[in-house]
């Protein structure tokens, strides 16, 4: 009986099939859906109403990530969720089994080829590595050295016109008290050759547009991830009579979604000069906010656009003098859960409600310019619903690979696609040798005979 280890056991983990390798599982258990490229075996599986990632890897490696995606968990992180790890594996025959950790399926996520297609426009691309450049500062803000930054091991969720990142493979991980500038370094080196990579595998299966070049955007990486690191914590000087440069960077921070815990300020003797810098620098800002005032746990992006739209509607509706919690609590009960409710069930897979609700805005403000009016909320939704959801790939549960090929295997997409038979028809290699190989009595020159050596070098000398 192989060993479970949890925070949450789920006895629907019990009768599956462990005592089996994980490639070889069977297909009632598994479910299509895209990741990333692995260097272990990873499946999807069914358990009851989830969905769990589930990679075969050694023990150490399978406790090390559990422990340290828990971890990540508790700093408010944006990396999967751990489950479970299920070790003491062993087959029919007794020969012992590879632990497998097992995480929850992150909902509306895609690896990045699920977003790479022909002609896929410079921006979105600037936006991926924009989201990767964030995730990867808030990573080091809380001391974690990764180790393996690639987009390979990253997530990505629709976040109001921009993209949220999220770290799937922690396995090499370390957290530590505080990174050195080293660490980061390392950091960025590993990212630049792994993003490399990444876009010159995209380029070589003709999903890479030809005006995007792999080493022009992994130049741009450090210049990125450099100008965000000095923001969240570079230290600023200015004299006494401009006290307001305080507050302008605090708004910065807060528009880059990141709220300031500490900030560590020095003025001189005389009083002329003051230093600032942040000291503790927290990811989050708006979505705190809005799940604040409205329990909606959204993107940082999607809660800044829905808290503009709770703006919006608080100075049209006259509520500035109202707490601004009544006024967050009526414009959930007259805007965001009238949309969700028009919304058919078989269309929620598509994307999140939040997201429904940003795409919808600007659904509405495009209509209102065509015809010169202003739009009911409702009555854009339901075009919305109508022209734009309805025709979307479903981004919850099934699989998103743009190329219309056939993969070798649905259930593990890294094994890639089934090649053309038409393709393939090569000329036959005729190698002589190998004919002159094949021509050999094996049984025959397995066995040392004395007589037949002597009879040859005899003749030879004769």
């Amino acid at each position: 009986m192989p060993r479970f280890l949890s925070a949450t056991p789920n006895s629907q983990l019990l009768p599956l099939p462990w005592d089996t390798p994980l490639a070889e599982w069977p297909e009632r258990y598994l479910v299509a859906l895209p990741r990333g490229i692995s260097r272990h075996v990873v499946r999807f599986i069914e358990v009851g109403d989830e969905v769990l990632a589930a990679k075969e890897v050694n023990e150490d490696l399978a406790l090390h990530e559990y422990r340290l995606l828990h971890d990540l968990m508790r700093l408010h992180t944006p990396a999967v969720e751990p489950v479970g790890v299920i070790s003491a594996r062993q087959d029919s025959q007794g020969g012992p089994l590879d632990p497998i950790l097992l995480t929850k399926h992150l909902q509306f996520a895609l690896p990045y080829r699920s977003l790479f297609t022909p002609g896929i426009r410079n921006e979105t691309v600037s936006l991926l590595l924009d989201a990767m450049v964030v995730l990867l500062a808030r990573l080091h803000l809380i001391g974690l050295m990764w180790g393996d930054v690639s987009l390979s091991n990253i997530l990505f969720r629709r976040d109001a016109g921009e993209f949220a990142a999220y770290l799937v493979d922690a396995e090499t991980g370390e957290l530590h008290d505080k990174l050195t500038d080293g660490q980061r370094q390392h950091d960025l080196a590993i990212a630049r050759v792994n993003i490399f990579g990444d876009f010159c595998d995209l380029e070589a299966g003709g999903l890479l547009d030809a005006s995007l070049d792999p080493l022009i955007m992994v130049d741009s990486i450090e210049t990125r991830y450099n100008g965000l690191w000095h923001e969240l914590t570079g230290v600023e000087e200015f004299s006494g009579s401009e006290l307001h440069r305080i507050e302008s960077r605090v708004r910065r921070l807060n528009a880059l979604g990141f709220d300031i815990a500490e900030l560590d300020i020095d003025t001189s003797v005389d009083g002329q000069t003051i230093r600032i810098q942040p000291k503790v620098v927290d990811a989050g800002h708006h979505s705190r906010r809005l799940l604040r005032l409205t329990g909606l746990d959204t993107e940082e992006n999607q809660a800044r656009r829905l808290l503009n739209d709770l703006d919006t509607y608080i100075v049209r509706c006259g509520l500035q003098s109202q707490d601004e919690a009544v006024s967050a609590h009526r414009w959930l009960t007259d805007c965001f859960e009238p949309v969700v409710s028009l919304i058919p069930p078989e269309l929620m897979g598509k994307r999140d409600p939040a997201q429904i609700y940003h795409e919808l805005l600007d659904y509405r403000w495009y209509q209102a310019q065509r015809e010169q009016r202003d739009v009911p909320l409702l009555e854009a939704a339901r075009g919305y619903v109508r022209d734009v959801l309805a025709n979307l790939p479903d981004e919850a549960m099934i699989n998103l690979d743009p190329v219309a090929r056939t993969q070798s295997n649905p259930y593990d997409p890294s094994q890639g696609f089934v090649d053309d038979p038409r393709s393939e028809q090569l000329p036959p290699v005729v190698d002589p040798w190998e004919i002159e190989d094949d021509q050999i009595d094996l049984a025959a020159a397995t066995r040392f005979d004395i007589d037949a050596l002597r009879a040859k070098a005899k003749h030879a000398s004769s």
